[in-house]
């Protein structure tokens, strides 16, 4: 009996620069794949031409990925082209220009991320909705944003996509926020096991060269409002009238499009209550610096406000690595409640945190992948290669 070929999904890339942890999921998912469904699964990656030649070619770098760059995939994750390319697909049903390079790669299925491709699309599709940000967090969005993701999605759904979803969490939100639903939704949770690649440089060699002190906190999250850096300034601030200097390495883009003036005011305010040592963001840093950072921490922050399933928080869990993260629900879920938490308003509790930890760390340690890594990535794999097959048979059946 033959062997059946590899389903040959179309992926969207996600510019590391507009959204890390999208980015950082394909790649993890690119990357589990090969490793444990070879042969399963052909990710074929469309980009724009002005995509970073560096990210897509370490994609294009990983076993069984095909890239296609094509105009077609410029700037797609911008607002103005995210309104064209949807009302394109709601007109005409189908995002024609799209179609034809999907045609031409010979797509089976399309994962759609934050780009409708038209009802009337002529594959089978994956709708991935991370979160629910817009309908959690309404005041970070202006009127026409805020509707033209809520659109987005109930388009979507109208057209019968099979939805993933990665935890709990979000599930409650789909069923509170868009009730009656007839979708077939599946809840895929992911894990991440960074390359050896990524792992080979060595941590003193980095804290060094950003001149940090052997004990530290990182926060590596995109600077967007929602992630709530604020609150880590203010916890900051508390203990450092308190007498006891702790430093935070932050690392991620400052670039948000809704408020471009964000980050330089947040770094005024840093500098005016005299934090610059101890606030210290390093900005968009190579992927093999955030692990080891990371790996040799005294812990990661994640204050966020909304998440969806946070990769900083998974990759954290894969090298055993201590967590203050506020007390999402989604972040309790993630971690079994194997982290510190706080409320997303309540700097004093996080300084607490902060200072029990700054107290007991050993800046000596660099963590390593832990030995049961494996089989929760395995377990991911497995969810995703067995939504793929039901989505084939059964393109969007509830």
């Amino acid at each position: 009996m033959p062997e059946r070929a590899p389903v040959r999904i179309a992926f969207t890339n996600i510019p590391r620069r507009l959204w890390a942890g999208g980015h950082n999921y394909q790649r993890n998912l690119f990357e589990a794949l090969n490793r444990h469904a070879p042969g399963s699964v052909t990710p074929v990656l469309f980009a724009g031409t002005a995509d970073d030649s560096e990210e897509i070619t370490a994609l294009a770098g990983i076993p069984a990925v095909e890239v296609v760059r094509s105009p077609v995939f410029d700037h797609a994750a911008t607002g103005l082209a995210r309104a064209t390319d949807l009302a394109r697909a709601i007109a005409f049903g189908l995002d024609g220009p799209a179609i034809a390079e999907f045609r031409t790669r010979k797509i089976d299925m399309v994962f759609e991320s934050a780009r409708f491709f038209g009802w009337r699309l002529p594959f089978p599709a994956i709708a991935w909705f991370p979160d629910f940000q817009h309908r959690l967090l309404p005041h970070l969005f202006s009127r026409s944003a805020y509707w033209r993701r809520d659109l987005g999605f109930r388009i979507q759904l109208a057209s019968g996509r099979h939805v993933m979803l990665s935890s709990a969490s979000a599930l409650g939100d789909l069923k509170k926020f868009y009730p009656g639903l007839l979708n077939a939704v599946s809840v895929v949770r992911f894990a991440t096991e960074p390359p050896a690649s990524l792992l080979a440089t060595n941590p003193s060699d980095v804290i060094a060269s950003y001149g940090l002190p052997p004990c530290y906190f990182y926060l590596p999250n995109q600077f967007w409002r929602h992630k709530n850096h604020q609150l880590v300034v203010d916890a900051l601030d508390l203990l450092k009238r308190r007498g006891l200097d702790v430093v935070v390495a932050a690392s991620g883009s400052t670039l948000d499009f809704r408020e471009p003036g964000l980050f330089d005011a947040m770094m005024q305010d840093v500098k005016a209550r005299g934090l610059e040592t101890n606030f210290r963001h390093l900005g968009m840093i190579p992927l093999d610096h955030v692990y080891a950072l990371l790996r040799a921490s005294a812990a990661l922050i994640n204050p966020s406000e909304c998440e969806g399933w946070s990769t900083t928080v998974e990759e954290a869990k894969s090298f055993g690595v201590p967590m203050l993260l506020s007390g999402l629900e989604v972040h309790r879920e993630q971690t079994e409640g194997r982290a510190r938490y706080f409320g997303i308003h309540d700097a004093e509790a996080l300084a607490e945190h902060m200072s029990q930890v700054a107290r007991s760390a050993d800046p000596g340690i660099v963590r390593d992948l832990l030995p049961n890594l494996d089989e929760r990535v395995k377990a991911f794999v497995a969810d995703f290669v067995g939504l793929t097959a039901d989505v084939m048979k059964n393109p969007g059946a509830p």
